[in-house]
């Protein structure tokens, strides 16, 4: 199995729910509901849009998000049925146990799509849904009370090196206020690998005031991703 690995070209984009971020990030109600929180390289996932439903606070940030919402949603549908076809041909290496089966976990990304759609597409989209990237945001020092970051961060280890990551990560802390929360899941690549530079990252965060620590995840989908990444500040 751990020569096994996930093939992809490029950065995905991906659709998620709010109840699948509660529970990769082992989220609490008091958590989303401390001020204004942050989904970083979002991508098409509907946790913005469900926040805000549930009256929390939250925005979404990713590249894509300078083009037409037209040509998101399409990216993103072209993404589910390549994310499907994939998993189908090394499924048994998964742990099934919150998705079920192959059919509901892609009916789960396509009700996602269909949320962030309606949202992105609506009055608010200009406002929640902003353009920019790691490892420079669009944002005010000190403004959200937490950040999250799903599927990107060290996910893409093979394209980003460690500088990419020590500076996006010391740019979240920039923008997360003080008392707040940075979370990251998943702490592997796509080769289902550890990120080999985590140990001096952490070091990075303390010496910039942060405290990290590694956390269970309630959704350990990806074999070896167990925990996530918290840095309280």
């Amino acid at each position: 199995m751990s020569r096994m690995s996930y093939e992809q070209t490029g950065v995905a984009m991906t659709c998620r729910s709010y109840d699948e971020y509660v529970r990769m990030f082992d989220l609490k109600d008091a958590d989303l509901r401390n001020g204004e929180v942050l989904d970083v390289a979002a991508g098409g996932s509907s946790f913005t849009a469900e926040a805000n439903g549930r009256g929390i606070p939250a925005m979404a940030v990713d590249p894509r998000y300078e083009g037409n919402a037209a040509l998101w949603i399409s990216e993103a549908a072209r993404e589910i049925d390549d994310s499907t076809k994939k998993l189908a041909k090394i499924a048994q290496v998964f742990d099934w146990s919150y998705y079920g089966t192959l059919e509901k976990h892609r009916e789960g990304r396509e009700a996602s799509l269909r949320r962030f759609e309606a949202d992105a597409s609506g009055n608010f989209g200009l406002h929640r849904y902003v353009a920019g990237r790691l490892p420079e945001l669009p944002f005010d020092d000190n403004r959200f009370s937490l950040l999250l970051c799903s599927h990107f961060m060290f996910l893409y280890a093979g394209q980003f090196g460690p500088d990419f990551h020590l500076q996006s990560v010391i740019e979240l802390m920039r923008i997360c206020r003080p008392g707040g929360q940075i979370r990251i899941y998943p702490l592997i690549s796509l080769n289902w690998e550890p990120y080999p530079e985590l140990d001096a990252l952490l070091e990075a965060v303390r010496a910039n005031g942060g405290k990290p620590e590694l956390l269970p995840t309630r959704l350990p989908f990806i074999p070896e991703s167990d925990y996530f990444l918290q840095i309280s500040l």
